[in-house]
């Protein structure tokens, strides 16, 4: 039997993934039912990346056999952590037999070369983009803390302002020190949670204690 019918009798699946559900999928969907998957052989997902604890895509895994290919958009469509993506495409490649085909880059299409070459080379290609990935991830959250860093040092504050106490709150933490309230009645006052009145209470405490020493 030839490569070529031996493709033509393959069946094709199709999986897209999108990292939230306010995220649009519509885009891998159309490249998808182009290349010729049916579309109720199209499985999605819209969650994280991260790892493949995913339901759809556990649901593709036990349809995937010797005679399908897996068409995916892109490779991080499948998978952002290397190992977990190396891993699923042995899985995938090795156990299930079955074949893939990232659209946007064909050169990993593992039907080109049924030979040891063929294997060589998509694994490499495969390691390669993710080795990018994660250089650039790296180099990106290298940039954010520079960026902390140098906003730091010239004094900019990071995170949430501080809210200002309530006009009351020194009032009431008087009573409240003397034990004439309670801590909810004295939050209630303030108009601020217990744990919040708490916290700032103690770390006013604090304060004077420092400053009588």
């Amino acid at each position: 039997m030839s490569e070529e019918t031996k493709v033509t009798k393959q069946v094709a699946y199709g999986y897209a993934r999108v990292s939230s559900t306010t995220q649009n999928e519509d885009r891998q969907i159309i490249a998808l039912k182009e290349i010729g998957v049916a579309e109720k052989n199209i499985y999605i997902d819209k969650m994280s990346g991260k790892n493949f604890d995913r339901p759809q895509y556990k649901k593709l895994l036990r349809k995937l056999n010797s005679n399908t290919v897996l068409y995916i958009k892109s490779i991080d469509r499948l998978g952002r952590s290397y190992s977990d993506l190396s891993e699923q495409w042995q899985i995938i490649t090795k156990e299930k037999k079955s074949d893939i085909c990232v659209i946007d880059m064909p050169i990993l299409d593992t039907r080109r070369e049924k030979n040891l070459l063929g294997t060589f080379i998509s694994d490499l290609i495969l390691t390669l983009l993710n080795y990018c990935s994660a250089s650039e991830l790296n180099l990106i959250h290298q940039r954010q803390q520079e960026g902390i860093a140098a906003a730091k040092a010239r004094g900019v504050k990071m995170g949430r302002p501080t809210k200002p106490l309530p006009n009351n709150f020194y009032e009431v933490y008087q009573e409240w020190e003397k034990g004439n309230i309670c801590c909810i009645a004295a939050a209630k006052k303030c108009g601020m949670p217990e744990s919040t009145f708490r916290y700032k209470a103690m770390a006013h405490r604090r304060s004077i204690h420092l400053e009588t020493m």
